[in-house]
């Protein structure tokens, strides 16, 4: 058994692979059988890494839903402090985005290929990885819709006290997606908050939100398709790490969406 799985309940353990994708570890879930089934891209967040969420995983695969998931760079197995401190944010965005797409592609190579329905992919992420997750998605890309948790779509809405500079210069670099919706395809996305998050305020997905609405309407898109749940409060530490008391609601809230969109 690899340790970095040893913290896994054994009916998630013997259904997960630990692989590299290009540069970047991976974890891939897939439930029995020979599928295919539709497969959810998570991305974690800074200081996290990707077996940190097993529970979310467990209930993807009751629910027949595959899971890839990612270290960004300098998290889990490559591990650099300098890529995890507050102030290396726009580093890590520019990175992380740089790995994904080859990391899909690399997918498509192993021997578990087959077992993907490839037409029915979604993407999300928590906090760094819900920003990698919009910004990726201001650009062509294969997903059929996409959930992000805690994070920010829009980087001077969100750029408050001792973020202001970090949110700023990833802003400068073309790294905010509210700066890029030209390029925003409608589709699906869900988006969970707690009012009170301390590390990602609210203002910078409300924001994003309210500008990614207008998109939807000028495209002709129902405006119906976005979701913004916001939890008064959850218990969870500065109210960003998780959803604390309401992370079952959130994660049931999830495995809804996807299975209605995929």
């Amino acid at each position: 058994m690899n340790d970095r799985l040893a913290a896994f309940p054994r009916s998630l353990r013997e259904r997960t692979r630990l692989l590299r994708l290009g540069p970047a570890p991976a974890l891939l879930v897939l439930p029995a059988g020979e599928g295919p089934f539709p497969l959810f891209v998570w991305l974690h967040g800074r200081t996290a890494n990707k077996e940190l969420d097993s529970a979310r995983y467990l209930r993807l695969l009751r629910a027949g839903i595959a899971t890839l998931a990612l270290d960004l760079p300098g998290h889990g197995e490559r591990e650099d402090f300098a890529l995890q401190a507050p102030s290396a944010l726009p580093d890590l965005l520019q990175a992380a985005l740089a790995e994904l797409d080859p990391a899909l592609e690399a997918l498509r190579a192993e021997p578990e290929a087959p077992r993907i329905a490839w037409e029915r992919l979604a993407l999300g992420g928590m906090s760094a990885g819900g920003m990698i997750t919009l910004r990726r998605l201001c650009d062509p890309h294969p997903f059929r819709c996409a959930a992000v948790e805690s994070t920010a779509g829009d980087f001077v809405a969100a750029a408050g006290g001792r973020a202001r500079d970090r949110m700023l210069v990833a802003r400068m670099r073309g790294l905010d997606p509210s700066e890029h919706l030209e390029g925003w395809e409608p589709l699906p996305l869900l988006a969970l908050h707690s009012a009170r998050d301390e590390i990602a305020p609210l203002a910078g997905i409300e924001a994003f939100f309210a500008r990614l609405r207008e998109h939807y309407r000028a495209r002709g898109a129902d405006p119906g398709l976005l979701r913004l749940h916001v939890f008064p409060e959850t218990g969870a530490p500065r109210e960003h790490a998780g959803f604390g008391r309401q992370a079952a609601k959130a994660r049931a809230l999830l495995l809804e969406f996807l299975g209605e969109h995929l």
